[in-house]
């Protein structure tokens, strides 16, 4: 009977251990979802900046109901070889269960907000509504259902050989990818983004770009180490152990190729040494591991991120001269990376991979991941063409001109992420007193901290050199330095 009870509790705690170990991962890859907001906030004009954040946010709500509804059921309910029909609103889902729903759902959002950031800055609220709920509640899940269950026809392949996706270079970002470079293209560019005149859009804030991205590197190990699923059987540690390092080197490689790549003017000029660039380089390395993580060596996952950081620049041009306007470089980073993801696992894999084994199983693995990307990108390009098509021909895709020029911030949200008024405090009302006279800034005269610190920068400077605070003149010298101030900065 102790034995009995022995074994049962040793089960328990593995289930426990398990259970622990996706929930963990899972709420780390939640994460993500403000190193998005971050990235694209920080990529966009600052007359946008709340929309994108709300966007952001969102993303993880619509995400959670329709996931919970019919996403999860069409993903993993028991069903045939192309979707499941089971578990609707988690209806008779064992609750040892819950922890892989919350796993999976994390993913399901991160598909979802690929394609926010290459609509930034223009996209009505109703389609955005629209197409993150269908995303998630159905274009993604039922690849899920392909590729990551028993029955799907792609993981189940030839019997002998099949498609391979570990944690979804093809699954998650390629079908992000696919659907970002389609909303895009029926969006249209922003307004100056093209033309003889222009001269690119830059976003308000490379700071808020940078942290963003350095935090989705971070969720990137846990998206990549958490993909085994489990912790407790045999060789459970080594698997995660090797899909975290392979996810870092990957990662490495791909910033330093992109910002050595950038530096010797591949972009053209000026030759820089750029962080945006470097970041999504190495954004894109991690992407590209994703497909080959648990089974390539680390030399492997160094030549997959190298080479991912080529592909990223190659599609960032591409998409340039398409005119595809795209802010933050989503789809070079989630569609180029997918792609070469879905290619180098089969060509790196040690089992069985192109390179070290070379032989019929190696060739039709790579059949395989070939179907699988074709069977993605065309399930996500057509869905999504039907999908924003139909927003487009209702009006309900795009923005008016007055609003996209005014920004979204004032008119959709009357939130402005950096109000002007916000930005005074009582404080700098009175700067200073210099004797018996007490020298006095409105807020009509200064109302930004540039203009502050240099009314200030004025007082310290006649004080130092002795001049006599009770002069009118004084006066007319701090008003006129304050104005030339304001009217050379450009807020």
């Amino acid at each position: 009977m102790s034995c009995v009870n022995c074994t049962r509790e040793i089960s328990e705690l593995k289930d426990n251990l398990d259970s622990f170990f996706l929930l963990a991962n899972g709420i780390l890859i939640l994460l993500m979802q403000p190193g998005f907001a971050l990235l694209e906030c920080g990529s966009v004009r600052s007359k946008n900046a709340t929309n994108i954040l709300i966007k952001n946010m969102l993303d993880a709500f619509l995400a959670g109901v329709a996931f919970w509804l019919v996403g999860y059921a069409f993903a993993f309910g028991k069903g045939n070889c192309f979707l499941g029909t089971h578990y609707f609103a988690t209806y008779e889902l064992k609750e040892t269960n819950f922890a892989q729903w919350f796993f999976q759902y994390v993913f399901a959002a991160t598909a979802a907000t690929i394609v926010s950031g290459s609509m930034a800055e223009r996209c009505d609220a109703i389609a955005y509504f629209v197409y993150s709920t269908v995303i998630t509640g159905f274009i993604y899940p039922v690849i899920v259902h392909w590729t990551w269950t028993d029955e799907g026809w792609l993981r189940l392949g030839d019997g002998t050989t099949r498609y391979r996706d570990f944690a979804g270079s093809g699954v998650v970002h390629l079908t992000g990818g696919t659907c970002a470079l389609i909303g895009a293209i029926f969006l249209g560019p922003r307004i100056g983004r093209f033309g003889p005149t222009a001269n690119g859009i830059r976003g308000h804030s490379v700071p808020l770009s940078i942290t963003g991205g350095m935090i989705l590197l971070v969720g990137f190990l846990a998206f990549n180490g958490g993909s085994q699923g489990s912790i407790s059987k045999p060789g459970d540690g080594v698997v995660v152990a090797r899909a975290v390092c392979h996810t870092t080197i990957s990662g490495c490689f791909g910033g330093l190729v992109t910002l050595m790549l950038v530096r010797a003017g591949v972009l053209g000029k000026p030759k820089v040494l750029s962080a945006i660039h470097s970041m999504n380089g190495a954004l894109t390395g991690m992407v590209a591991i994703c497909a080959g993580v648990d089974a390539v060596t680390m030399w492997g996952a160094a030549l997959t991120g190298a080479v991912a950081g080529v592909v990223y620049l190659i599609t960032h041009i591409l998409v340039i001269k398409a005119k595809i306007d795209d802010p933050i470089d989503a789809i070079a980073v989630h569609l180029g990376g997918g792609i070469w993801g879905l290619l180098a696992g089969p060509i790196f894999r040690v089992d069985d991979g192109i390179l070290l084994s070379w032989n019929r199983n190696s060739g039709f693995n790579m059949l395989w991941n070939l179907v699988g990307l074709a069977a993605i990108f065309t399930w996500s390009a057509v869905l999504s063409a039907i999908m924003f098509g139909l927003l487009k021909k209702f009006k309900l895709l795009r923005v008016s001109a007055e609003i996209e020029t005014r920004g979204l911030d004032l008119c959709k949200h009357n939130e402005p992420a950096y109000p002007a008024d916000g930005w005074f405090e009582e404080q700098y009302q009175d700067l200073t007193r210099r004797g018996s006279r007490r020298i006095s800034i409105t807020p009509y005269d200064i109302s930004l901290p540039p203009f502050m610190r240099a009314a200030k920068r004025s007082l310290d400077n006649i004080h130092e050199e002795g001049t006599n605070m009770r002069g009118i003149g004084n006066d007319a010298f701090i008003s006129d330095r304050v104005k030339s101030n304001k009217d050379s900065t450009n807020f």
